[in-house]
Formats: C-alpha cells, structure tokens, sequence
C-alpha cells in the first residue's frame, strides 16, 4: 500500500484490501482497505446472499479458522475489510469472507449495530473524498481484576481455539479532493454497546493504538501531513 504496511507478518493481497495474519490467534493482526468513491458505489448486480465463508488455504491447516469453529460459539464472524466496502462486484464481495479477514465479534449490538455504523459512516466519507485509507484491527487490552491487578483475558472458541478480542480498532485516513490528509481513529469494546452512544466517544488519538496493538500506521505519512479530527 502507498503509505507503508504496519507488519510484514503473513502478509496476504486482495483486489480492494491487504491482511496480515495472526497464526496463533487465527484472525488478523490487521487489514488494510483502499477506498474511492468509485470503489464503494452501488452494484444492483451484486448479492450479499450468494457470498459463504471460506477458509483461507493459503495457510497451512493448523493455523486456519473454520466456519465449524464459529457454529454455536455465540459470536458473529465479524468482517475486518467490510463486504459493504466492496460492492463494485460480485468477485471483491466475496473476497471479503474469506475467514483470513474475519474476527469473533458480539453480534447485537456491536458487530450488527455500533461497529457496522462505524463501516457506513467510513464508506460516506469514501463517496464524497478523493481517497479513505483504513486499518481494523483486534485488540487485547488490559482489565483490573478483583485483585486489583491488570489482567488480559480473552475467550477463544472452537477446535481451533479462534482467540476472542476484548476490542477492535479503525484507522481512517481521507485524502479530500484538494489532497488534504485527516486522520481520525477509534477503538470500540467488543460488547454490547448502547444505540444512544456517539462514535465520537470511541475516537482516541492515534498513538494510543499503537502502544496497545504494538504496530505503527501509515509511516510514510509524517505527523505534519495529518489534521488530526477531533470532533
């Protein structure tokens, strides 16, 4: 990508998006979209219904999801590149099931609500914008426990013990049509969140991001390129 990858760990190219590949945890370090205005517009052809989840042979046997993990586990196999980013035709929606591109995500009220209003607010602003670079991730973040000590702890499911994160971050970077760059991120708990919650409280600076998930984003873009959007 223009603007530099944040790993080189098992690195794998789509047509609309790049992932690298977590073999220990079985879901994505990261995955990064390209997004146009040409890109996110609307295909009567394309049919959502006809895309299933696939696994990614790409790796080897031990280190894959499975949909069969996924059955009954109670979590949603949540998109990381969103299949609603990429409707210019039926070959880049499917793409997007591949399991490589896919983390267990609370369904209500998260994957289905607060973090699909975040996908529909960045595809808004990939139609009325030269360019929209985005980066989704998992997150393992800390909690005190009745100990009074900081824990990480996280559910896996399946056979294949897919890990479960604690949150998922986004990283939107749109380049406007006078070539202005803004830069804005979020991090979003991987729970229930209320309907009555802005996205502007999930907003956090961008270095915060990057301490927790251990990379670093867009190198090639200096600080003094970036309006960082505060509201």
């Amino acid at each position: 990508m223009k603007y530099g990858f944040p790993s080189l760990d098992n690195v794998r190219s789509y047509k609309n998006f790049v992932l690298s590949y977590d073999q220990r945890n079985r879901i994505p370090h990261w995955v990064l979209e390209h997004l146009t205005p040409e890109s996110v517009q609307y295909n009567s052809t394309v049919d959502r219904q006809l895309c299933d989840f696939y696994e990614d042979k790409s790796f080897h046997e031990f280190f894959r999801s499975t949909n069969k993990d996924y059955k009954n586990s109670g979590f949603d196999r949540g998109h990381l590149a969103a299949a609603g980013n990429h409707k210019a035709s039926q070959e880049l929606i499917k793409q997007t099931f591949i399991l490589s591109n896919i983390a267990p995500q609370v369904g209500k009220g998260f994957n289905r609500n607060a973090w699909n209003n975040l996908e529909k607010y960045v595809r808004k602003k990939a139609k009325n914008n030269k360019n929209v670079y985005v980066c989704s991730g998992p997150l393992f973040l800390p909690k005190k426990g009745d100990d009074g000590k900081l824990w990480i702890k996280y559910q896996v499911i399946g056979d294949n013990h897919i890990a479960v994160p604690t949150h998922f971050y986004k990283i939107v970077v749109t380049e406007s049509k006078n070539s202005t760059f803004y830069l804005e991120s979020y991090i979003m708990p991987n729970q229930v969140i209320p309907d009555d919650i802005p996205l502007k409280d999930f907003k956090m600076p961008l270095d915060v991001i990057e301490r927790a998930s251990g990379l670093q984003f867009f190198k090639r873009l200096t600080l003094d390129q970036l309006i960082q959007l505060k509201d």
